[in-house]
C-alpha cells in the first residue's frame, strides 16, 4: 500500500513540475497565430533550424517560411479548432497566415489536417500539385504531395484545377495526375487507418480533448476565459481548443466542451489510479446517445471527481472537480486544494 501511495505521489508531482516548466516557457496573454507549433515528436525543423517540444508555443510560421520533418511529426495550429498534422518525410510552407484567410502548401510528403469548428468568415485552403482544396465543412482531410492526393475521410471540400473544379465527400479520394482530368473514387478506409500518420495523429487528437478538458476546468475555477479559442494548458505543454459554447465531436470521435459544459465530460478509469481518465471515441448519433457507464462508481477519492452523476442518453458520467486532489497550481503558484492542470488564461 505505501509502494502504492509513493509512486501516486511521485507522478503527481511530475506532472505538477512539467506544468511549471511549461508555464514558465509561456507566459504571453497573445492569441496564437495559424502557423504556431503545438507539438514536436522527432526530427522537426522551421526554416532550417531544429525544433525541439521547448520551441512549442513559441515558433510560428510566417508567409514563405517552410516547416519540415524527417524521422519525425508535428502539429501545427491554423484557425481556432483546425490542427494541422505533419508525416515522416514531408514539408509545408506557409503562404496566407491570416484568420480569415488561411493557405498552407504541402510541398513534399503528407499531412493531416483535423477540422473541428470551421465559421462561414473562415477560408481554409491547401495549397498542393497545382491544386487548391478549400475546406468547407469540419472533418478530416489528408493530403500526399508524393503520390498527388486528397482524401476526404469526413466532411466536404472543394478542389481547383485551372478551369476545373471538383467536390469531394466523405469516403473519397481525388487523384491530382499532372495533365490530367481531375479523378475522383472511394478509397480503402481499414487501409487508411492503418496508415502511420493517421494513428498518430488520431492520438493527438484524444490527448487534444484531453487538454480541452483539463484547461476548461481550470477555467471554470479560476477564471480567464476571453471566449472561443486557444489557450494554453500547461498540464499537456500545448494549445487546448475551447469552444465558445456547448461541446461537439471532433472527427475521430473525442469530444469537445466549453468551459461551462465541462462538467459532462466523462471519466473511465481504473479505482485508485489518479492517472487514470481518458476519453475515447464515440462515433455515430446511436453510439453517442448510449455513452457506456463508469468503469467504477466515481468516489470523493477517485482522481479528483466528486460522485456526482448526471444523466447522458441513459447512462451518467461523474462530473470533474478540478483535477488532482492535495495541492494545486494556479497562476498564484502553489497552495492546497485541487491541481487543476490549466492556469487559466491564453497563452
Amino acid at each position: 500500500m505505501k509502494d502504492t501511495w509513493r509512486r501516486i505521489c511521485q507522478a503527481t508531482l511530475a506532472l505538477l513540475f512539467a506544468g511549471v516548466v511549461c508555464v514558465a516557457d509561456n507566459t504571453s496573454n497573445n492569441m496564437p497565430p495559424p502557423g504556431t507549433l503545438n507539438y514536436v515528436e522527432g526530427q522537426v525543423s522551421v526554416e532550417g533550424q531544429k525544433q525541439s517540444p521547448k520551441s512549442v508555443g513559441a515558433t510560428y510560421l510566417e508567409p514563405n517560411q517552410v516547416m519540415d520533418t524527417g524521422n519525425g511529426n508535428a502539429e501545427m495550429l491554423l484557425t481556432p479548432g483546425i490542427y494541422l498534422r505533419l508525416g515522416h518525410q514531408s514539408e509545408v510552407k506557409m503562404i496566407a497566415p491570416g484568420l480569415a484567410d488561411t493557405q498552407v502548401q504541402v510541398t513534399h510528403g503528407s499531412a493531416m489536417v483535423e477540422v473541428d469548428e470551421l465559421f462561414k468568415e473562415n477560408n481554409v485552403s491547401v495549397l498542393m500539385d497545382n491544386t487548391t482544396t478549400q475546406i468547407e465543412k469540419t472533418g478530416l482531410y489528408e493530403f500526399d504531395a508524393d503520390q498527388p492526393s486528397v482524401k476526404v475521410l469526413d466532411g466536404k471540400a472543394k478542389i481547383r484545377e485551372g478551369d476545373q473544379n471538383l467536390n469531394l465527400s466523405k469516403g473519397h479520394i481525388a487523384l491530382l495526375a499532372e495533365s490530367q482530368p481531375l479523378v475522383r473514387q472511394k478509397y480503402n478506409k481499414d487501409q487508411v487507418e492503418e496508415d502511420p500518420l493517421y494513428r498518430w495523429s488520431k492520438l493527438r487528437s484524444e490527448y487534444s480533448t484531453e487538454a480541452n478538458v483539463d484547461e476548461g476546468n481550470a477555467l471554470l475555477d479560476a477564471g480567464g476565459w476571453w471566449g472561443p479559442g486557444w489557450y494554453w494548458d500547461p498540464f499537456w505543454c500545448d494549445f487546448a481548443f475551447m469552444p465558445g459554447m456547448g461541446m461537439f465531436w471532433g472527427p475521430f470521435g473525442y469530444p469537445f466542451f466549453s468551459p461551462w459544459m465541462v462538467g459532462w465530460a466523462p471519466y473511465y478509469g481504473v479505482r485508485g489510479n489518479p492517472l487514470g481518465y481518458y476519453h475515447y471515441p464515440v462515433t455515430g448519433g446511436a453510439a453517442r446517445a448510449n455513452l457506456p457507464p463508469l468503469a467504477h462508481p466515481a468516489t470523493s477519492g477517485s482522481a479528483g471527481f466528486r460522485p456526482l452523476s448526471r444523466g447522458m442518453g441513459g447512462s451518467h458520467i461523474g462530473m470533474p472537480a478540478g483535477g488532482f486532489h492535495g495541492m494545486s497550481a494556479s497562476r498564484g503558484g502553489f497552495g492546497m486544494g485541487g491541481f487543476h492542470g490549466g492556469f487559466g488564461g491564453r497563452r
